[in-house]
């Protein structure tokens, strides 16, 4: 695990199956397999002439965000047996039935130059029962990809009961350039892999972005004056600063704590690397672990009273839990291998992991107490968890073999099921996934 030791380093919900018709429409979680739900998702109807493309591409956007999550099955449009034609018209809910719709997904789309609205209605095509009330949402027309999301999301949310994760953005290092000569930047992007944009250039090395709670800010390892440092970035202006910088250190591994304004991080000094707090402003320095080791990887506990982190205190990389305020740490790594890069789910009950293991990597799931181990991936080079917004889906790096190799965003699901890869324009690790926007 060298690679993530000196990089310091995740997609897509449990199976779930469909519950009985005789009840309102609802997949409820359980780790059980089935055929995913199968939906339609008609275009949008367009009030005016201009909202035509629009309308086709939200219902393509929406469908496929639910598609994604592999608890859902879009019918397509060739097998329609009627179209909505109408928003305010009864559905004919027979036709959908005849072909097998279980939900139904209708829209209207208005746009007023560059004002766009959207509202859509959710249906159980089974009980011809409407999921909810409907739902308008208002923007612009250059919004319409994420409007669009917030659609998916409201649908996934009303048919799983959790909320959902499409409405979110992935920070991560842009690659390009051949294996160990490569140029490294900071992107962001749509969940999807959608709306690239560079936020630093690539003439200083970066690693490990971390997004704020609020979104809007990102943490990460840089070494622009040639030794890492910390650096702090706003998302919008993309303005930076360097947030820790002691003479004669090394600063990595940053993470924010749940209230948006502490930062934990590793520092190292004089051969010995240790655990550190401070507040956003750069100050109220506050060491956390004092020991031989290398403890490095920290990530809180959603509700800001614990941290879990990697070190090789017991003589090889295992995880460990202490309070936030530093103190006694507890392993909670027992398996064959080396464990790292822990992140504490947004649901508080379990931590992601990367695990090495007879030549292989793996990213796994476990309890807070170290029960109930689960690896979800195996590869060459699986690294770098991160959680999506409602802790069901997990994005990482895989990395292929050999010396042209490149490492490229995959997701997958917390059952290990529903393994996809994220396309980018350039090789790219260290995902980082945004709350809901």
């Amino acid at each position: 695990m060298t690679r993530l030791f000196t990089l310091f380093l995740a997609l897509i919900a449990l199976a779930l199956p469909v519950s009985a018709q005789q009840g309102p429409l609802r997949i409820e979680i359980t780790e059980g397999v089935i055929e995913p739900l199968p939906f339609a998702a008609p275009a949008f109807v367009p009030v005016n002439a201009d909202a035509k493309d629009v309308g086709e591409d939200i219902a393509s956007v929406v469908a496929a965000d639910l598609v994604s999550t592999g608890l859902f099955r879009q019918i397509q449009s060739t097998s329609f047996i009627s179209g909505i034609t109408s928003f305010t018209s009864p559905v004919e809910f027979a036709d959908w039935k005849a072909i097998n719709a279980q939900a139904l997904i209708t829209g209207q789309i208005s746009t007023n130059g560059s004002k766009l609205v959207i509202q859509f209605r959710v249906y159980d095509v089974f009980s011809g029962q409407e999921l909810g009330n409907g739902l308008q949402f208002a923007g612009t027309t250059d919004g319409w990809r994420r409007m669009a999301h917030k659609v998916a999301d409201a649908v996934y949310s009303r048919i799983t009961g959790e909320s959902g994760y499409f409405d979110s953005r992935i920070v991560f290092v842009s690659e390009r350039g051949n294996k160990g000569a490569r140029q490294k930047s900071l992107a962001i992007m749509d969940y999807d892999g959608a709306n690239v944009q560079m936020l630093t250039d690539d003439n200083d090395l970066v690693l490990a972005p971390r997004f704020s709670p609020t979104g809007d800010r990102v943490l990460y390892t840089s070494y622009e004056t040639g030794f890492p440092r910390i650096y702090l970035l706003d998302v919008g202006s993309a303005s930076r600063r360097v947030l820790e910088e002691q003479p004669g250190s090394i600063s990595f591994a940053p993470r924010f704590g749940p209230d948006g304004n502490t930062v934990v991080y590793s520092l190292a000094t004089n051969g010995n690397t240790d655990l550190f707090r401070m507040d956003i402003t750069g100050t109220g320095r506050v060491r956390l672990t004092s020991s031989p080791a290398i403890d490095t990887a920290p990530s809180f506990s959603p509700d800001g009273s614990q941290i879990v982190f990697e070190s090789d205190r017991s003589g090889s990389q295992q995880l460990y839990i202490m309070p936030a305020t530093g103190g006694q740490a507890k392993r909670i790594s027992f398996g064959a291998g080396r464990y790292g890069t822990p992140v504490w789910s947004p649901r508080g009950d379990l931590i992601a992991f990367t695990k090495q293991h007879k030549g292989r990597f793996h990213i796994g799931v476990m309890r807070t107490d170290g029960s109930e181990e689960r690896l979800l991936t195996a590869s060459f080079l699986d690294e770098g968890p991160s959680w999506s917004p409602n802790g069901r889906v997990i994005m990482f790096t895989r990395e292929t073999q050999g010396a042209t190799g490149q490492a490229s965003l995959y997701s997958v699901d917390i059952t290990g099921r529903n393994l996809q890869r994220i396309r980018t324009p350039y090789g790219a690790s260290d995902p980082a996934w945004s709350p809901l926007q």
